[in-house]
């Protein structure tokens, strides 16, 4: 048979970083990790091919080559998944989907032929079998969860990696913790599951014989949702492979704030190669917190904890949300206030949405305060219930929040104070990469010559050639992150 695996576009979101990619040449940021493992479990008789719409167009020839079409996305990539379905059904394809948005909401796909849900190494092999034996069931779902031990690799053969900025590893599944508005724990539960360290020492090699260079993110809801094993086996085992390798991936990934209380577990990630990760902070009202379940970050100086993973070396990405019922009146400016004293630069500010399933939907739904679905997207200015606070107050102060945080002063502003801070750097081999040369010369012209803050670039230039040589390449890295927040955020 003929497989044609398809990941739907995204649309222009922050984390999409498509006005900064076309400095490095790069079409997407990540590449569809999910599907390439399905694609591993998969007969291996079979044909095929992966269609990624966020690097290429899907192509009527491409449909058309096709037995059998496979689809998976997210909450965000649901418009294009819906015009994938149809445009496949409209050429009589028979259509298999799963993943995220298909596991949440089944109901909203009656034209898919195929609902393999939930996670796929229950499911996709009595699928298989069904379809062996000429009687394949509509849905396929379960609640159970596997263990990652016999997850095959990734068929990173099926993708032209240089279309993307980084590549992808899934070392765990499941969350500790419960927040009332994430729907991960439905997903994934909160008995977190986990790959050996043999396992992910394969994944690395066989990205290594890609001849791939550079960024691996580990996608982990939480990569220290079990810190113990981390410790003991992986991240020792991945220190001894970056060694023997020369250090040739840098690694970021998702956190808990908690990991600012174990100083052993900062510095074997530090030593094994992490540059950053991404925390949720959410909130600095304790009462908003507590309201959401968040009790990992109750009870702590949030802004120190910040300040202690820095100090580590490792650069924080933070994640923060406003339209909580317990929201203050000043909660607009105590976040910008956070902002500013964390020296977060990379910082996600978005509207509190209710994800389908999640403790937060099933809570609104019974108050009747639930509006619509969730668009995946938490900074398109949507919001898919009735807030406490009045829509038009909150939508002004959410406004408030990105101008004062992403226009050009106060941006330019905390960067360079955290390149002041910044003292040690992520275990890396340098390379030249003709990329790294034309995003270098296309920021000179389109942020030093054409932005209208091309001031505060060159402040920020000049500071770090001569103040901070080593910091350079970062410094115009997160001049051109600012590009793209401004361009996505319209400020």
């Amino acid at each position: 048979m003929n497989i044609l695996l398809i990941y739907p576009a995204c649309p222009d979101t922050f984390w999409g970083f498509r006005h900064a990619l076309d400095f490095i040449s790069k079409k997407a940021v990540h590449p569809p990790l999910g599907i390439l493992t399905v694609a591993a479990m998969l007969p291996g008789e079979w044909e095929k091919k992966v269609v990624d719409m966020n690097v290429s167009r899907l192509k009527d020839k491409d449909v058309d080559w096709a037995d059998m079409v496979f689809i998976s996305a997210m909450a965000v990539q649901k418009k294009s998944a819906e015009k994938v379905i149809a445009r496949c059904k409209s050429k009589g394809k028979m259509t298999v989907a799963g993943g995220p948005l298909f596991s949440a909401s089944p109901d909203d796909f009656p034209t898919v032929d195929h609902l393999v849900l939930n996670e796929a190494e229950i499911t996709l092999p009595e699928f298989l079998r069904d379809l062996a034996d000429g009687k394949p069931q509509r849905m396929y779902s379960s609640d159970a969860f596997p263990e990652l031990e016999h997850t095959p690799v990734p068929m990173w053969e099926l993708l032209d990696i240089k279309k993307y900025a980084s590549m992808d590893i899934q070392y765990s599944r499941g969350c500790p913790f419960d927040c009332d508005f994430c729907d991960i724990t439905t997903l994934f539960g909160r008995n977190v599951r986990t790959k050996n360290k043999w396992h992910v020492l394969t994944e690395l090699e066989q990205l290594y014989f890609t001849g791939w260079r550079g960024n691996v993110f580990f996608v982990d809801d939480n990569f220290i949702g079990n810190k113990a094993k981390l410790k003991q086996d992986v991240l020792p085992a991945m220190i001894e492979w970056q060694k023997k390798r020369k250090n040739p991936f840098v690694f970021s990934t998702e956190v808990s704030v908690n990991v600012a209380d174990d100083e052993s577990l900062l510095r074997l990630m530090v030593e094994a190669g992490f540059a950053s990760v991404f925390v949720g902070i959410e909130t600095p009202e304790e009462e908003s917190l507590v309201g959401c379940n968040k009790k990992q970050n109750t009870r702590r100086n949030l802004v120190e904890s910040v300040k202690k993973i820095q100090a580590f070396g490792l650069e924080v990405a933070g994640g923060f949300i406003v339209g909580f019922d317990n929201d203050s009146p000043s909660i607009f400016s105590k976040q910008i206030e956070f902002i500013k004293k964390s020296g977060i630069i990379t910082a996600m500010v978005g509207l509190l949405n209710a994800p389908r399933n999640s403790k937060l939907y099933k809570r609104l739904k019974s108050e009747n305060r639930l509006i619509q679905d969730c668009t995946g997207n938490n900074t398109d200015f949507s919001i898919n219930f009735i807030p406490k606070m009045d829509v038009s107050r909150l939508m002004e102060g959410y406004q408030t929040i990105l101008k004062e945080i992403y226009s050009y002063k106060p941006y330019y502003e905390r960067v360079m104070e955290f390149l002041k801070a910044k003292q040690t750097e992520a275990k890396r081999s340098l390379r030249f990469r003709p990329t790294y040369i034309k995003a270098f010369f296309q920021s000179m012209v389109v942020l030093g010559i054409k932005d209208r803050g091309r001031l505060y670039f060159w402040k920020l230039f000049f500071w770090s050639l001569f103040k901070r040589p080593r910091v350079l390449p970062l410094a115009i890295t997160y001049a051109i992150y600012g590009f793209h927040f401004r361009k996505v955020f319209n400020v």
